[in-house]
Protein backbone atom coordinates (compact mmCIF):
# COMPACT_ATOMS: atom_id res chain seq x y z
CA UNK A 1 0.00 0.00 0.00
CA UNK A 2 1.15 3.52 -0.52
CA UNK A 3 0.40 7.30 1.43
CA UNK A 4 -1.36 9.96 -0.16
CA UNK A 5 -3.57 12.94 0.75
CA UNK A 6 -7.04 13.09 -1.09
CA UNK A 7 -6.67 16.16 -3.54
CA UNK A 8 -10.11 16.14 -5.31
CA UNK A 9 -13.56 14.00 -4.80
CA UNK A 10 -15.92 13.77 -7.55
CA UNK A 11 -19.09 11.23 -8.34
CA UNK A 12 -17.59 8.47 -6.13
CA UNK A 13 -13.80 9.19 -7.79
CA UNK A 14 -11.00 9.93 -5.91
CA UNK A 15 -7.79 11.65 -6.84
CA UNK A 16 -4.57 11.04 -4.14
CA UNK A 17 -1.16 12.73 -4.56
CA UNK A 18 1.65 11.06 -3.11
CA UNK A 19 4.23 12.45 -1.65
CA UNK A 20 6.45 12.36 -4.88
CA UNK A 21 3.42 14.63 -6.59
CA UNK A 22 2.23 11.37 -8.30
CA UNK A 23 -1.67 11.47 -9.05
CA UNK A 24 -3.75 8.10 -8.79
CA UNK A 25 -7.60 7.79 -9.21
CA UNK A 26 -9.52 5.18 -6.58
CA UNK A 27 -12.37 4.21 -5.21
CA UNK A 28 -13.71 4.04 -1.35
CA UNK A 29 -13.98 0.53 -0.38
CA UNK A 30 -17.46 -0.59 0.84
CA UNK A 31 -16.74 -0.94 4.41
CA UNK A 32 -16.09 2.89 4.50
CA UNK A 33 -20.21 2.94 3.99
CA UNK A 34 -20.78 0.23 6.44
CA UNK A 35 -18.81 2.34 8.92
CA UNK A 36 -20.69 5.57 8.00
CA UNK A 37 -17.21 7.12 7.23
CA UNK A 38 -17.19 9.04 3.80
CA UNK A 39 -13.49 9.92 2.35
CA UNK A 40 -12.79 13.60 2.25
CA UNK A 41 -10.43 16.28 0.73
CA UNK A 42 -7.37 16.54 2.85
CA UNK A 43 -7.74 13.20 4.07
CA UNK A 44 -4.46 11.32 4.64
CA UNK A 45 -5.18 7.98 3.46
CA UNK A 46 -3.18 4.65 2.73
CA UNK A 47 -4.00 3.00 -0.84
CA UNK A 48 -3.74 0.24 -3.86
CA UNK A 49 -2.89 1.55 -6.60
CA UNK A 50 -4.82 0.44 -9.98
CA UNK A 51 -2.77 -1.97 -12.08
CA UNK A 52 -2.80 -0.11 -15.14
CA UNK A 53 -4.39 -1.21 -18.21
CA UNK A 54 -6.95 -4.38 -18.04
CA UNK A 55 -8.73 -5.37 -21.02
CA UNK A 56 -8.60 -1.88 -22.68
CA UNK A 57 -9.71 -0.36 -19.69
CA UNK A 58 -7.71 1.49 -16.93
CA UNK A 59 -7.98 0.31 -13.63
CA UNK A 60 -8.59 2.22 -10.90
CA UNK A 61 -6.75 1.70 -7.53
CA UNK A 62 -8.75 1.61 -3.58
CA UNK A 63 -8.68 3.62 -0.78
CA UNK A 64 -8.01 0.93 1.71
CA UNK A 65 -7.28 3.13 5.05
CA UNK A 66 -8.09 6.87 6.43
CA UNK A 67 -5.34 8.03 8.68
CA UNK A 68 -6.87 9.61 11.59
CA UNK A 69 -8.17 13.07 11.45
CA UNK A 70 -7.07 16.13 13.25
CA UNK A 71 -10.11 18.10 11.96
CA UNK A 72 -13.39 17.05 10.24
CA UNK A 73 -15.48 19.63 8.56
CA UNK A 74 -18.98 18.64 7.17
CA UNK A 75 -19.70 21.87 5.45
CA UNK A 76 -17.55 22.40 4.14
CA UNK A 77 -16.70 18.48 3.83
CA UNK A 78 -12.84 18.75 4.00
CA UNK A 79 -10.54 17.35 6.92
CA UNK A 80 -7.10 18.00 8.77
CA UNK A 81 -7.68 21.70 8.24
CA UNK A 82 -5.14 23.52 10.47
CA UNK A 83 -6.21 26.97 9.49
CA UNK A 84 -9.78 28.37 8.74
CA UNK A 85 -9.76 31.61 6.45
CA UNK A 86 -13.07 33.20 6.16
CA UNK A 87 -13.69 35.51 3.98
CA UNK A 88 -15.84 38.20 3.60
CA UNK A 89 -15.96 41.42 1.78
CA UNK A 90 -17.95 45.12 1.54
CA UNK A 91 -19.75 43.53 -1.38
CA UNK A 92 -21.92 41.20 -0.86
CA UNK A 93 -22.80 42.69 2.49
CA UNK A 94 -21.32 40.38 4.90
CA UNK A 95 -23.03 37.57 6.76
CA UNK A 96 -21.24 38.29 10.18
CA UNK A 97 -23.59 35.18 11.68
CA UNK A 98 -22.00 32.74 8.80
CA UNK A 99 -18.60 34.51 10.11
CA UNK A 100 -19.67 33.64 13.79
CA UNK A 101 -20.68 29.71 13.09
CA UNK A 102 -17.53 29.36 11.37
CA UNK A 103 -15.46 30.94 14.10
CA UNK A 104 -17.48 28.34 16.19
CA UNK A 105 -17.31 25.02 14.27
CA UNK A 106 -13.13 25.96 13.88
CA UNK A 107 -12.64 26.63 17.96
CA UNK A 108 -14.61 23.45 18.47
CA UNK A 109 -11.53 21.55 16.66
CA UNK A 110 -8.87 23.11 18.10
CA UNK A 111 -8.49 24.85 14.34
CA UNK A 112 -6.93 28.31 14.17
CA UNK A 113 -8.55 30.78 12.01
CA UNK A 114 -8.12 33.89 10.02
CA UNK A 115 -10.67 36.76 8.72
CA UNK A 116 -10.06 38.03 5.14
CA UNK A 117 -11.08 40.93 3.69
CA UNK A 118 -11.47 40.88 0.58
CA UNK A 119 -11.99 43.92 -1.90
CA UNK A 120 -10.28 46.19 0.02
CA UNK A 121 -9.75 48.35 -2.89
CA UNK A 122 -14.13 49.05 -3.00
CA UNK A 123 -14.70 52.52 -1.10
CA UNK A 124 -16.61 50.46 1.33
CA UNK A 125 -13.94 48.65 2.67
CA UNK A 126 -12.69 51.08 5.17
CA UNK A 127 -15.85 51.26 7.41
CA UNK A 128 -16.09 47.14 6.62
CA UNK A 129 -12.56 46.64 8.08
CA UNK A 130 -13.29 48.86 11.34
CA UNK A 131 -16.28 47.30 12.00
CA UNK A 132 -14.69 43.80 11.68
CA UNK A 133 -11.81 44.80 13.89
CA UNK A 134 -14.19 46.14 16.46
CA UNK A 135 -16.58 42.88 16.33
CA UNK A 136 -13.70 40.97 16.86
CA UNK A 137 -11.19 42.54 19.18
CA UNK A 138 -12.37 40.18 22.08
CA UNK A 139 -12.94 37.22 19.91
CA UNK A 140 -9.01 36.47 19.26
CA UNK A 141 -9.55 36.52 15.76
CA UNK A 142 -6.86 38.54 13.23
CA UNK A 143 -8.05 40.81 10.68
CA UNK A 144 -6.25 41.04 7.17
CA UNK A 145 -7.56 43.32 4.57
CA UNK A 146 -6.44 42.66 1.16
CA UNK A 147 -7.88 43.03 -2.85
CA UNK A 148 -6.78 40.21 -5.57
CA UNK A 149 -7.69 42.42 -7.76
CA UNK A 150 -5.60 45.30 -7.53
CA UNK A 151 -2.96 43.19 -5.36
CA UNK A 152 -2.89 45.26 -1.83
CA UNK A 153 -1.10 42.92 0.46
CA UNK A 154 -2.00 39.74 -1.20
CA UNK A 155 1.82 38.93 -0.48
CA UNK A 156 1.78 39.75 2.81
CA UNK A 157 -1.75 36.85 3.02
CA UNK A 158 1.33 34.05 2.72
CA UNK A 159 2.61 34.83 6.07
CA UNK A 160 0.04 34.00 7.44
CA UNK A 161 -1.07 31.21 5.92
CA UNK A 162 2.95 29.22 5.82
CA UNK A 163 3.01 25.83 6.96
CA UNK A 164 -0.76 25.61 6.99
CA UNK A 165 -3.34 23.46 5.54
CA UNK A 166 -5.87 26.06 4.93
CA UNK A 167 -9.54 26.26 3.98
CA UNK A 168 -11.09 28.95 2.48
CA UNK A 169 -14.46 29.55 3.77
CA UNK A 170 -17.61 31.99 2.99
CA UNK A 171 -20.44 33.20 1.72
CA UNK A 172 -20.57 33.29 -2.59
CA UNK A 173 -19.04 35.82 -4.45
CA UNK A 174 -16.80 37.30 -1.77
CA UNK A 175 -14.13 36.44 -4.64
CA UNK A 176 -11.87 33.23 -2.48
CA UNK A 177 -11.41 31.81 -6.19
CA UNK A 178 -10.12 35.38 -7.54
CA UNK A 179 -7.95 35.35 -4.32
CA UNK A 180 -6.43 31.84 -5.22
CA UNK A 181 -5.78 32.77 -8.32
CA UNK A 182 -3.89 35.79 -6.83
CA UNK A 183 -1.91 34.10 -4.30
CA UNK A 184 -0.60 31.13 -6.25
CA UNK A 185 -1.26 32.14 -9.76
CA UNK A 186 -3.86 29.82 -10.51
CA UNK A 187 -6.80 29.61 -13.05
CA UNK A 188 -9.64 28.92 -11.05
CA UNK A 189 -12.91 29.94 -12.57
CA UNK A 190 -14.28 33.54 -11.25
CA UNK A 191 -17.57 35.07 -11.11
CA UNK A 192 -19.49 37.97 -10.30
CA UNK A 193 -22.29 39.28 -8.26
CA UNK A 194 -25.85 39.11 -9.11
CA UNK A 195 -27.04 42.87 -9.26
CA UNK A 196 -31.14 41.65 -9.14
CA UNK A 197 -29.83 40.28 -5.34
CA UNK A 198 -26.85 41.55 -4.29
CA UNK A 199 -25.36 37.41 -3.78
CA UNK A 200 -22.68 36.11 -5.23
CA UNK A 201 -22.57 33.45 -8.03
CA UNK A 202 -20.98 29.72 -7.18
CA UNK A 203 -18.25 29.23 -9.55
CA UNK A 204 -16.19 26.52 -6.96
CA UNK A 205 -18.25 23.29 -7.64
CA UNK A 206 -15.96 20.93 -5.83
CA UNK A 207 -13.44 21.08 -2.61
CA UNK A 208 -9.82 20.66 -4.19
CA UNK A 209 -6.60 20.72 -2.31
CA UNK A 210 -3.59 22.63 -4.51
CA UNK A 211 -0.16 22.94 -2.38
CA UNK A 212 2.44 25.32 -3.12
CA UNK A 213 5.97 24.82 -1.01
CA UNK A 214 5.10 24.93 2.75
CA UNK A 215 1.32 25.89 1.92
CA UNK A 216 -1.75 23.61 1.45
CA UNK A 217 -4.78 25.33 0.11
CA UNK A 218 -8.66 23.30 0.23
CA UNK A 219 -10.98 25.53 -2.17
CA UNK A 220 -14.53 25.03 -1.84
CA UNK A 221 -17.93 25.49 -2.76
CA UNK A 222 -19.19 29.09 -1.26
CA UNK A 223 -22.01 29.15 0.79
CA UNK A 224 -24.23 31.58 2.33
CA UNK A 225 -26.28 29.25 4.70
CA UNK A 226 -24.72 26.85 7.38
CA UNK A 227 -26.87 24.97 10.08
CA UNK A 228 -25.02 23.40 13.19
CA UNK A 229 -23.74 19.60 12.50
CA UNK A 230 -24.76 18.66 15.77
CA UNK A 231 -26.98 19.20 18.99
CA UNK A 232 -24.94 20.08 21.93
CA UNK A 233 -26.17 21.82 25.84
CA UNK A 234 -26.31 25.20 24.92
CA UNK A 235 -24.61 26.19 27.52
CA UNK A 236 -21.43 25.13 26.25
CA UNK A 237 -21.81 27.75 23.42
CA UNK A 238 -20.58 30.29 25.76
CA UNK A 239 -17.08 28.72 25.87
CA UNK A 240 -16.41 29.27 22.22
CA UNK A 241 -16.64 33.43 22.73
CA UNK A 242 -12.78 33.94 24.19
CA UNK A 243 -14.42 38.14 25.41
CA UNK A 244 -16.61 36.06 28.03
CA UNK A 245 -13.54 34.51 29.41
CA UNK A 246 -12.89 37.60 31.46
CA UNK A 247 -16.31 37.41 33.31
CA UNK A 248 -16.53 33.90 34.41
CA UNK A 249 -17.60 33.28 37.88
CA UNK A 250 -19.11 36.80 37.89
CA UNK A 251 -22.34 36.54 36.76
CA UNK A 252 -25.23 35.79 39.73
CA UNK A 253 -26.47 32.93 38.59
CA UNK A 254 -24.15 29.34 37.76
CA UNK A 255 -24.33 28.08 34.75
CA UNK A 256 -25.35 31.63 33.83
CA UNK A 257 -26.04 31.74 29.70
CA UNK A 258 -25.83 34.86 29.73
CA UNK A 259 -28.95 35.30 27.76
CA UNK A 260 -31.21 37.54 29.88
CA UNK A 261 -30.63 36.42 33.33
CA UNK A 262 -30.17 39.06 36.09
CA UNK A 263 -27.14 39.89 37.39
CA UNK A 264 -25.34 38.51 34.25
CA UNK A 265 -22.03 39.93 34.13
CA UNK A 266 -21.54 39.80 30.32
CA UNK A 267 -24.40 41.65 29.77
CA UNK A 268 -23.83 43.99 31.92
CA UNK A 269 -20.01 44.63 30.27
CA UNK A 270 -21.94 44.90 26.57
CA UNK A 271 -23.67 47.77 28.32
CA UNK A 272 -20.81 49.56 29.49
CA UNK A 273 -19.07 48.92 25.88
CA UNK A 274 -16.67 45.99 27.00
CA UNK A 275 -18.05 43.48 24.82
CA UNK A 276 -19.26 44.32 21.27
CA UNK A 277 -23.38 44.62 21.59
CA UNK A 278 -23.75 43.17 17.65
CA UNK A 279 -21.33 39.90 18.18
CA UNK A 280 -23.97 39.12 21.90
CA UNK A 281 -27.12 39.74 19.62
CA UNK A 282 -25.77 37.47 16.99
CA UNK A 283 -24.99 34.96 20.18
CA UNK A 284 -28.13 35.33 20.75
CA UNK A 285 -29.30 34.05 17.74
CA UNK A 286 -27.11 31.16 18.21
CA UNK A 287 -28.16 30.52 21.84
CA UNK A 288 -31.92 29.67 20.41
CA UNK A 289 -30.97 27.85 17.72
CA UNK A 290 -28.86 25.86 20.30
CA UNK A 291 -31.68 25.49 22.89
CA UNK A 292 -34.26 24.35 20.06
CA UNK A 293 -31.55 21.59 18.54
CA UNK A 294 -31.09 20.56 22.07
CA UNK A 295 -34.62 19.99 22.92
CA UNK A 296 -35.54 18.33 19.58
CA UNK A 297 -32.51 16.18 19.86
CA UNK A 298 -34.13 12.84 20.39
CA UNK A 299 -37.14 13.32 17.47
Amino acid sequence: MMEGVIVRGRGGFYTARDAAGNEFVLRAKKKFRRQKISPLVGDRILFTPGEGEAEGKEEDGWVEEILPRTSQCLRPPVANVTLLCIVAAPRPAPDWLLVDKLLIFARKQDIRTLLILNKADLKEAEAAAAQARAMYAGAKMEVCCVSAQSGQDVESLKSYLSGHTCCFSGQSGVGKSTLLNALFGLSQETGDISRKIQRGKNTTRHAELFTFGDISVIDTPGFSLLEMDEAFDPVLLRDYYPEFELYAGQCRFSPCYHGSEPGCAVLQAAKEGRINAERLERYHILLADCRQAWRDRYD
